[in-house]
């Protein structure tokens, strides 16, 4: 194999497959990124055996072929190297090397063939539909930080994508929770995904997806299976396993019947919040919410520190009430808040509250009140 191709170019691609290699592998060939060159194309990939990026990036290509090499190493490598230059690369005829040129600059690498280097693509997928860039990264932006990091409840561990229907329309809905706080985005479901099996994203594949899905503009195709789900954007392709596991019914936990209304402006709450909580003990970071008309009390007591309170005038004209909550999800959930103000509905001290966003009614979001 011999090639030539932009510094720049080939950077961009490496960023975006590099990210999959983990650091650390018990198999060799997983630590690295497989090198085809054909045509007038550099096609790259990298996998964890859960997760493969493929990207193709414009080369010269004077010999065409295929190699793997260290995915971190290679990366660093050509990050280092001068802007705008060229680089150059080239395998030894034994197979057993590559060299890297740049400008003055000339690094030898190890290979390992590319007949060992796993391949997730195969298989058949049941469901294809096309969506706005900017329409995914509503559906993850928005329900990402709601993702459970507990290894035991592992069917929390990603998003849960699923096409449903809502009276005569049907909906593309996104929806994550870790038990103590739940959130859930939806768009107007495109065309192809009607039956489409409910599917649970990983929270590493999602993670990848937020980074890609940066230009508005583009048109995402997905496709779906029971077991995989594959994304295209632009010249990224994104393969996926997917979460063996059952999404538990969500629909039971949202809340229908809160009638207390709080509406209030939502930067000057968040700060509110991150002031008081600034006393609260790591562990136990409640902050309670002492509701009357018109007004909103925020305490925080800590036996070890101290205690703090702040107060807020509100849109509220129902019966008193005190209610708490986590202050790191209190904060998790206005940040995703894109309105001026924040609308919540309680319905008792131990019950769990709705959340929703003046500016965006396709999001919603349902928080577990703490004993304070």
């Amino acid at each position: 194999m011999r090639i030539t191709l932009e510094r720049s170019n080939l950077l961009k691609s490496l960023n975006h497959v590099h990210r999959v290699v983990e650091r650390r592998n018990t198999i060799p060939i997983l630590s690295n990124v497989l090198l085809k060159a054909e045509g007038a194309d550099l096609e790259m990939k990298a996998t964890d055996l859960d997760l493969e990026i493929t990207e193709k990036t414009p080369a010269m290509v004077e010999q065409a072929g295929a190699t793997t090499v260290p995915a971190h190493l290679l990366y660093e490598i050509v990050r280092k190297l001068s802007d705008g230059s060229e680089v150059s690369l080239a395998t030894a005829p034994d197979g057993q090397t590559i060299s890297v040129f740049s400008g003055k600059s000339k690094f030898s690498l190890q290979c390992l063939p590319q007949e060992d280097f796993p391949d997730l693509t195969a298989g058949s997928f049941s469901h294809a539909f096309k969506l706005k860039a900017s329409d995914l990264k509503m559906l993850i932006d928005r329900t990402q930080f709601a993702i459970s990091t507990e290894e035991t409840r592992y069917y929390l561990n990603g998003i849960f994508f699923h096409a449903m229907a809502e009276g005569s329309d049907l909906k593309l809905r996104a929806v994550a929770t870790d038990g103590h706080r739940l959130a859930r985005a939806e768009i107007d479901a495109p065309s192809g995904c009607e039956n489409m099996p409910g599917v649970i994203i990983p929270r590493k594949t999602v993670g990848e997806l937020q980074k890609l899905v940066d230009d508005p503009e583009i048109i995402v195709a997905v496709e779906v299976s029971d077991a995989k789900i594959r994304f295209t954007i632009g010249s990224v392709v994104i393969t996926s396993k997917l979460i063996d596991g059952t999404f538990p019914d969500y629909q039971r936990v949202i809340p229908a019947n809160n009638d207390r209304e709080m509406r209030i402006e939502c930067d000057a709450f968040a700060k509110a919040v991150d002031r008081v909580s600034t006393v609260s003990s790591e562990r136990g970071r409640a902050v309670k919410l002492s509701l009357g008309e018109g007004q909103l009390t925020l305490t925080v007591n800590n036996p070890d520190s101290g205690s703090a309170t702040d107060e807020l005038a509100v849109g509220y004209d129902s019966e008193a009430m005190d209610i708490g909550f986590n202050a790191k999800y209190l904060l998790d959930i206005t940040a995703q808040l894109t309105g001026d103000e924040a609308i919540f509905l309680f319905a008792d001290a131990g019950s769990p509250t709705l959340v929703r966003d003046t500016d965006n009614e396709n999001a919603l979001y349902v928080l577990m009140p703490m004993r304070v």
